[in-house]
């Protein structure tokens, strides 16, 4: 037995020097976790095992891993717990946060309150989502076998045709002028639905709906107290947040270039704005909201889950970022899905230009009110235009995932963000410098003809008053008012839309500055109710 011992403690001694301290403590991390001891190795009795019962330092150094060990299971075994009491204590923390800051200024908390009062809904809504939507949807499974679903849609519909009339009968009574821009829907509906591709395939519940939203929409903005307060806030607080901008442009450009040039007031904020929304993106958060609106809108229209989602998207992102949201299913949507993507993009305005509109002094409760209103609408449009015939792969919306980007990280997605509008900069620079030459070139040429003729001062937007006054009657536009605004309409439609809503911004600046509202036969400024 002595003449054993030392030769047992000589190889003890040697074998954490040759294979390393380190993998001695993993082999008995993993020993351990795995139930079993070193000393009952089977491999022990082998003769191969390092360890005998006559070495006392793997037995004390056991003893000194056994309280780690056991914390580190606790901790595997508690995971769930441990979120649950972190979540716990940030919101406890955050409920102490707003109370406080409610109670020593409730009107600069507002907006904290508001958001945290949204967060809230959606949570509730998706909690009782997940532990009431299956028992609802077996209570509801049996009207779908039935004749009684198809009656309840019929009457379903019937009463909201007989609620919309009467409410045009009793709201329209003291103001019967009104009635006319609901005779120009009717008869721009007529006129698509002349141009549509398939006339007998059109689906009526589609557009009636994407209306219907639209006008429901209008109607809490325009005529409800909540619904304007709440726009008007949410414009107020647009107008704060893109402010910002000028602390970066005035330290690139100066604060005298920023205060006097377009290009350093206005574009900037496109910069700024499309940095923001690709931070969003890469968060997740415009996803959320993204998706939120698509089922709404695909609920009650019954569109597919792909055209919907890009039109949603298009409240948000540009015409050409739109599509990007669903690349994927692209190459396999039907024609009518492309055409509504496209209409789409086409009907709203992206979140980069609708900040550089903001910074023309356009009301911005009216923009956001009407990029939203316009979504609806334009698939609702699009569908009675080029309805759909055929089978479409995507009619939900669990099988379509939104992409997020390719940023790896926060920064990467604002530095992609900012990088990427640079070229939306440079192109709208570049159009506005082209399409004012060109309207100053073709407004000259008509002048020169004109005169020959005796025509004095003819010029692009003269012609664009006259043969766009019907439409702009249509619109609702009092006839006094219509040659201003066909006049914009044409610009924005033949030339550029940032040339027209900076007319439109002059317009209003002469109103608020006190300028006479005729000056010879010319219109000065438009009436406040268009403004």
């Amino acid at each position: 037995m002595e003449g054993n011992s030392p030769k047992g403690r000589e190889f003890i001694s040697l074998t954490p020097v040759a294979n390393g301290l380190e993998n001695r403590g993993a082999e008995l991390l993993e020993s351990l976790e795995e139930g079993r001891t070193p000393g009952n190795d089977s491999s022990r009795a082998e003769g191969g095992d390092i360890w005998t019962e006559a070495s006392p330092e793997p037995l004390s150094g056991r003893r000194s891993l056994q309280p780690a060990l056991r914390a580190r299971r606790f901790c595997r075994e508690h995971t769930q717990l441990f979120r649950w009491i972190c979540m716990g204590l940030l919101c406890t923390a955050f409920a102490a946060f707003l109370l406080v800051a409610g109670l020593l200024d409730f009107q600069r908390a507002l907006a904290l309150f508001v958001l945290t009062g949204v967060v809230l809904a959606f949570l509730a809504h998706s909690l009782l989502k997940r532990l009431l939507g299956p028992k609802l949807l077996r209570c509801f499974k049996p009207l779908g076998h039935c004749r009684l679903n198809v009656w309840f849609e019929r009457t379903l519909a019937l009463a909201a045709f007989l609620g919309l009339v009467s409410w045009l009968v009793l709201d329209t009574s003291q103001r019967p002028e009104q009635l006319v821009s609901f005779a120009g829907i009717c008869v721009f509906i007529c006129l698509l639905f002349a141009c549509s591709k398939h006339h007998r395939t059109v689906s009526w519940r589609t557009v009636s709906w994407g209306l219907g939203l639209q006008f429901a929409l209008g109607l809490f903005v325009i005529r409800t107290e909540p619904g304007f307060i709440a726009f008007q806030w949410m414009g107020n607080q647009i107008q704060i947040f893109l402010s910002y901008t000028d602390v970066g442009s005035s330290f690139v450009f100066g604060e005298a270039m920023v205060k006097g040039v377009f290009a350093f007031q206005v574009l900037p904020i496109v910069v700024f704005f499309s940095c923001v929304m690709s931070v969003l993106y890469y968060v997740g958060l415009m996803q959320w909201v993204i998706q939120k609106i698509s089922w709404l809108m695909q609920a009650t229209m019954g569109t597919m889950a792909t055209e919907t989602l890009s039109v949603a998207g298009n409240i948000f992102v540009s015409q050409t970022e739109a599509p990007l949201l669903i690349r994927p299913y692209l190459a396999d949507m039907t024609r009518s899905e492309i055409h509504a993507v496209m209409t789409g993009g086409y009907a709203t305005i992206a979140g980069s230009l609708l900040g550089a509109y903001i910074s023309f002094g356009i009301d911005a409760a009216s923009l956001i009110a009407a990029s939203v209103m316009a979504a609806p609408c334009a698939l609702a449009l699009s569908k009675l235009v080029y309805p759909e015939v055929e089978e479409s792969k995507f009619r939900s919306l669990e099988g379509v995932k939104l992409t997020g980007g390719d940023a790896q990280n926060l920064l990467e997605a604002a530095s992609s963000g900012a990088a990427v509008s640079v070229k939306l900069v440079a192109n709208i620079g570049a159009n506005l410098i082209a399409f004012l030459a060109l309207l100053a070139f073709v407004n000259a040429a008509l002048s020169w003809l004109g005169a020959m003729v005796g025509v004095q001062e003819l010029s692009f937007q003269l012609i664009c008053s006259y043969v766009l006054r019907p439409v702009a009657f249509l619109m609702g536009v009092t006839w006094e008012d219509c040659p201003v605004v066909a006049e914009l309409l044409g610009i924005k439609l033949f030339l550029n839309e940032f040339v027209a809503y900076q007319g439109l911004s002059q317009y209003k600046q002469r109103r608020l500055a006190g300028v006479e509202e005729w000056v010879g036969t010319k219109k000065q400024w438009i009436s406040k109710h268009y403004l």
